[in-house]
């Protein structure tokens, strides 16, 4: 029997520990064969779009929940796996559950979750007379500036890819108006409340001091040249990004060894958000409504506690299951896990939280106001519009 098997492992760590999870799979389970079916990020979106418009979906894959998920479910794509994976679900934290849920059932098992944050270059701060990560959005301003005085590209961006910039649009709009802002937002289809419109005023504030490397616009996240790689060869001292950061660092470029730091992103002044939510997401996987029972064999096998554990002493998953901290090695990572263990409120990423055609607004319509060509408040009537058309 053979279980095609669609993820996301390009890159190491996660590469190489998935050869290795196959064929111990498969060692212990000669009637299946594995089909490993790996894509880069963005192309693997494009070809499960393409794929399961047609009405099909793979055995196993890559899913981040969310409107997303809850598309495939509606169109009978997605297994449920409630009652099959119902004596294990009880392993895994509530946080790591949450984003795999549509109505009360689960669709979708975790593997890994984590936040973004700011991950940023002690050395390159210490150069611009910078003593501490900032706290506020302000200091953070007032770091870009300071950077740029002492010569040092403040932040690195992947404007080609979109996605990145979304993020700070985010997570302003979460500081400003709380959660209950985007809950709100996502309920109604209204964005046009102020909590997005000074989201987008805070980011040009931002955008307008010209922080990112040159190129910017046409640089992705993960290629050579790219936002991880500026990064990883410490060539500008900041990027807002999840916790795989330090992998693809060190994968794209030299990556920064201790001399990189991460801290949560800032508080705004008066936002009735609290720096304690968090925004981010993880990664889990789906079984295609028409996947044999083998693929959940393998699902079983790459979540149980002593094969996960595993897959989090490389550095490239976060844990999901309870308990399961201690198996964080990298200093850095156990920060970002830390921070999510203390976590007051999590948001799904809004290209993941809400339907596929109003999170590519909410990517395209950032990265114009970042580029220059749309306004904070054209910025929240276009994702309105598009969410009020869905």
């Amino acid at each position: 029997m053979t279980v095609e098997f669609w993820n996301i492992w390009t890159t190491d760590p996660l590469k190489s520990y998935g050869v290795q999870a196959i064929k111990d799979f498969q060692a212990a389970h000669p009637n299946i064969t594995i089909k490993s079916v790996p894509y880069e990020n963005e192309a693997f979106k494009a070809k499960l779009t393409t794929l399961t418009q047609s009405g099909k979906a793979p055995d196993i894959f890559q899913t981040w929940g969310g409107g997303v998920l809850a598309q495939q479910v509606d169109a009978g794509l997605v297994k449920d796996l409630t009652a099959d994976a119902g004596p294990w679900l009880g392993t895994f934290t509530d946080a790591a559950l949450s984003a795999y849920k549509v109505g009360d059932k689960q669709y979708a098992i975790p593997d890994d979750i984590g936040m973004v944050g700011f991950w940023y270059n002690k050395a390159l701060f210490k150069k611009a007379g910078i003593t501490e990560a900032p706290g506020t959005w302000s200091q953070l301003i007032d770091d870009v500036k300071k950077l740029k005085a002492a010569g040092v590209t403040p932040i690195a961006l992947g404007g080609k890819d979109k996605w990145p910039g979304h993020y700070y649009w985010a997570y302003l709009a979460m500081r400003i108006g709380g959660l209950d802002a985007l809950k709100q937002a996502g309920d109604s289809k209204d964005f046009t409340g102020p909590a997005f419109v000074q989201a987008g005023q805070k980011l040009k504030e931002l955008a307008d001091l010209q922080p990112f490397q040159k190129g910017y616009l046409g640089a992705t996240y993960g290629d050579p040249g790219g936002q991880a790689a500026t990064m990883g060869d410490g060539k500008a001292a900041m990027e807002l990004m999840g916790q795989w950061a330090p992998a693809v660092q060190n994968d794209a470029g030299k990556g920064l060894g201790d001399d990189l730091g991460f801290f949560p992103f800032p508080a705004v002044d008066g936002g009735q958000g609290a720096v304690t939510d968090a925004f981010g997401g993880g990664g889990g996987y789906a079984i295609g409504a028409d996947a044999p029972a083998e693929a959940l064999e393998f699902l079983k096998f790459l979540t149980d506690s002593a094969e996960h554990r595993k897959a989090v002493a490389t550095g490239g998953l976060l844990p999901v299951l309870k308990g399961e901290e201690d198996a964080v090695t990298d200093p850095n990572l156990s920060v970002v896990a830390k921070n999510l263990a203390g976590a007051s409120g999590f948001q799904l990423y809004l290209d993941q939280a809400f339907p596929p055609a109003v999170g590519q607004e909410v990517n395209d319509s950032v990265a114009q106001l970042i580029g220059g060509t749309k306004t904070p408040e054209q910025v929240a009537q276009a994702i309105t519009e598009t969410a009020k058309s869905e």
